[in-house]
């Protein structure tokens, strides 16, 4: 596969960004090589410098659940981008999108918009603190939930990649409230609750862990965190960043069937441009600053070119049959994946829920960060680059999750069971 132009434009962006990237998995630390400079995107495909053409997998981790440049999405934009692309002031639009995702989401009666995910975890913590007048949150090992300081602890995702326990620059102060727990571990959460019964402001969790790869909560986990919470008067809090819009319409919450006290969201509520929000029960909610004392702002918050994508996705996602498709198209990648790595004699353990899917590889099932830890990174890498070569833009860290979205054909998914299947073989 020729590089050459990405390779220079890899050297280029050395020169002024720290490792020629502006968000640390992108440069391939955890796979080596030189990551494709990319310029277009259309459908499920995305098109480099170099002129080579990928399925993508990645889908701007997450956001593009309707693929590249959906058309729909596209004459909005347009639209909208002769109309201001900001003004600072209040808009329609802001409404139009807090009330879909209320529908959507019936347990956020209110919404603030921001625009990152880091943004809004942040701030609903900042919130959660506030309104039970305590300090301490737990989270769990391996989730990831933005690179705010108190949060990065046993933080998954880019953290895992480049196998950084801790951020360098983070005082121990900022830490020190914040308690961790193995995913899936309830025991574990019950004995901090009963440790710290009257300091614990909330929990945090990704209802679906997507940030130490795919693991799935087990049976009642969600369950004993909802009880846990009520019971000692914290905050429950949805990290739904990845999961909400992408499992279902209404989220891992609605799948699940669990009401949080608070709710994250970002990437798909944004429609590939940057977006976050958090929202909840509106007597929370009501302690945000300008109504309570609890203060949080931002310029672009609300901006309404990102307002009109995310109004534009979401109309489409709430469709009939539109998550069935994606469900349907993810299993029959897992099962081709499965059968190919049963030829090849190699040991993997595959995670997928909707249209998330994570290759393991792991003899023995994935159902925490300890056990996600265990699997083989170096093998992985050598996957990464078969796959690369044969035209599969795959996530570039065995602890991400790839993506995949409406735009995916079934020619494409053959196509990549094709290329697993070349590639397994070769390593």
């Amino acid at each position: 596969m020729n590089q050459e132009r990405s390779k220079e434009l890899f050297l280029r962006a050395q020169r002024y960004l720290p490792g020629g990237v502006d968000s640390p998995v992108r440069a391939f630390k955890a796979v080596g090589g030189t990551p494709p400079f990319i310029v277009k995107g259309q459908g499920s495909r995305i098109y480099d410098a170099d002129g080579n053409e990928f399925i993508d997998y990645v889908s701007s981790w997450g956001p593009l659940i309707l693929g590249h440049s959906h058309p729909q999405v596209v004459e909005a934009l347009q639209k909208a981008v002769e109309r201001g692309t900001s003004f600072g002031a209040p808009t329609e639009l802001e409404i139009i999108l807090a009330e879909m995702i209320s529908v959507a989401m019936p347990s956020i009666e209110m919404i603030r918009f921001v625009n990152s995910g880091t943004e809004a975890t942040m701030s609903a913590l900042r919130l959660a603190r506030a309104y039970t007048k305590r300090d301490m949150i737990i989270k769990f090992a391996g989730g990831y939930h933005g690179h705010a300081d108190g949060l990065l602890v046993k933080a998954g995702s880019g953290v895992a990649t480049l196998g950084i326990p801790d951020s360098p620059g983070v005082p121990s102060g900022y830490t020190q409230d914040t308690l961790t727990a193995q995913y899936n571990d309830t025991t574990a959460v019950e004995q901090l609750f009963e440790h710290h019964s009257k300091e614990i402001a909330a929990v945090i969790v990704e209802p679906v862990a997507a940030n130490m790869g795919i693991v799935l909560p087990q049976p009642v986990f969600l369950e004993n965190l909802r009880s846990l919470t009520s019971r000692y008067g914290s905050l429950l809090i949805f990290d739904e960043v990845i999961t909400g819009f992408r499992v279902a319409y209404g989220g891992a919450q609605a799948l699940y069937g669990i009401t949080p006290d608070l709710t994250c969201l970002g990437k798909i509520i944004g429609g590939g441009l940057p977006v976050g929000a958090y929202g909840g029960r509106k007597e929370v909610m009501e302690m945000m600053a300008p109504v309570g004392t609890v203060y949080q702002a931002g310029t672009l918050s609300g901006n309404p070119i990102a307002m009109t994508a995310g109004i534009e996705t979401l109309k489409l996602l709430n469709q009939p049959g539109v998550y069935d498709q994606l469900e349907s198209k993810t299993v029959s990648l897992g099962k081709g994946i499965a059968a190919g790595a049963a030829k090849a004699g190699i040991n993997i353990c595959i995670s997928h829920i909707a249209s998330l899917l994570t290759i393991f590889f792991s003899s023995a099932p994935v159902v925490d960060y300890e056990s996600a830890r265990k699997s083989d990174t170096t093998r992985f890498g050598r996957f990464f680059h078969r796959l690369l070569a044969e035209g599969i833009y795959w996530p570039p860290s065995q602890f991400e999750t790839a993506f995949i979205s409406v735009a995916h054909s079934d020619e494409d998914i053959q196509l990549t069971i094709r290329a697993v299947d070349k590639a397994l073989n070769s390593i």
